[in-house]
């Protein structure tokens, strides 16, 4: 294995690939993020400060280096490909600026990260322009999905990888997962750092849901598909939309948890239906299916839930949800992961943690027996950063989380990548080589 090597870390962020090839023995000379906001936090971690904007930034002034590591944002790619190839296909996107810097600095390798739906994005369009491009600029390429829990990291965070090279490929290989048992106890502290407030309004419908699920009889199964509480004891119809109805026929039916619609104004109808009712086009044929089940569970177990309908109605639209991903599990919310989304709560089991994301803290789980969500110290876990240093704000710090790398799984793959190249020489390979994938 390459025992010493210079890498430049782009869309740095936290900084996961640093830590990733730092451990390996690779030296950074380099580092872009476009947040000012986390470079205070980089410097505190890794002793240097990162560039900003990496689209303002002339890439003859970034030193030479022999690893490149990218964990760059999806955009929309060029579909015409014009005479000038490459750059045509990928001006106008983060990774045309990517590619200028691989042209010009020649790096031995090329490791890229991207959200695993990467390879489908603009019906596969991106994905061939990537791959076109590093081909064009002389690299050999491959490409995998791979998540950290299939490596022993309880996070189910499924992402894509490129890895290039400029010689051949045919010692490098993707790691093999080793399906380890995988826990959410495993990141978790007796007395945790702060994390977000959990609200005594979920807990007090948790409680409630739980409610429901001591009352259902043991063979009664618990639903794969979301219960959705505001339809227990409806009758609207569901092959119309409802603004298509006279006020006079929709009287006939029940609206959310089975109120009577009778003797009610066409805004008084509306106020008692769910807001998913209230469509201007119908329902598609599966929703109808899904409705139709949920009615029909209602039916078949009314003397169960008619009294419990009372204490859910109370609550949020988006707590009146419940969606069980535990088939044939203990029958409790409070030994299970709890997701309070804006679609509803879901319960999942504690060897599958969801994939911590940037855009909205309602993937953090609540953690059931202990009352509470992941700390930001055990989210970090869950990225294998637990060393680093995080922004001082807890909600800064989930959002970088969400959009930082595994460092177990880009660390295992480094390896793999630096051990197939034990007789690689650094900062020499030749301008073009003959690429294939």
């Amino acid at each position: 294995m390459i025992r010493s090597f210079k890498f430049i870390d782009l869309f740095s962020g936290l900084g996961g690939f640093h830590l990733a090839a730092s451990s390996l023995g690779g030296s950074c000379v380099f580092a872009s993020e476009i947040n000012e906001s986390l470079h205070d936090v980089y410097e505190q971690n890794y002793g240097m400060r990162p560039h900003g904007d990496l689209r303002l930034v002339d890439p003859a002034l970034i030193p030479d280096h022999d690893l490149l590591c990218a964990g760059f944002p999806c955009q929309p790619f060029s579909k015409a490909g014009g005479q000038k190839g490459w750059r045509d296909t990928v001006r106008g996107t983060l990774f045309f600026n990517i590619a200028q810097i691989i042209e010009l600095k020649k790096p031995s390798f090329v490791i890229l990260e991207n959200v695993a739906n990467f390879l489908k994005h603009d019906d596969g369009n991106t994905y061939r322009q990537v791959i076109s491009a590093l081909h064009e600029l002389g690299y050999q390429v491959t490409a995998s999905k791979l998540s950290p829990h299939l490596f022993g990291v309880p996070q189910h965070r499924e992402r894509m990888f490129i890895v290039a090279v400029r010689g051949s490929l045919d010692g490098f290989s993707w790691p093999e997962p080793t399906y380890e048992l995988t826990d959410i106890a495993q990141v978790l502290d007796d007395l945790p750092a702060p994390s977000k407030p959990t609200s005594p309004h979920v807990i007090d419908c948790l409680e409630v849901w739980q409610q429901l699920l001591d009352a259902l009889p043991q063979d009664v199964e618990i639903p794969s598909y979301p219960l959705w509480s505001m339809e227990f004891g409806a009758t609207y119809p569901l092959e119309k939309p409802v603004h298509k109805l006279r006020v006079k026929d929709l009287q006939q039916y029940r609206g959310s948890f089975g109120v009577s619609l009778e003797g009610m104004s066409r805004a008084e109808i509306y106020k008692n239906l769910p807001s998913h009712a209230l469509r201007e086009v119908g329902f598609p044929g599966w929703k109808i299916r899904f409705i139709t089940n949920n009615r029909k569970f209602f039916e078949d177990n009314k003397l169960v839930l008619e009294p419990w309908l009372e204490k859910v109605k109370i609550f949020h639209s988006s707590l009146q949800k419940l969606e069980w991903n535990d088939k044939g599990g203990e029958r409790s919310v409070w030994s299970h992961l709890v997701q309070a989304r804006a679609s509803g709560l879901r319960i999942k089991k504690t060897a599958y943690s969801p994939a911590l994301v940037a855009a909205s803290d309602s993937q953090i789980p609540i953690i059931g027996w202990k009352k509470r969500y992941l700390s930001v110290r055990e989210c970090a876990r869950l990225q294998s950063m637990d060393s680093l240093v995080m922004p001082e704000s807890i909600y800064d710090a989930y959002e970088a989380l969400g959009n930082a790398v595994n460092v177990h799984l880009v660390t295992l793959i480094m390896q793999n990548l630096l051990s197939a190249v034990d007789d690689f020489e650094l900062h020499k390979r030749p301008a073009t080589l003959a690429a294939s994938v």
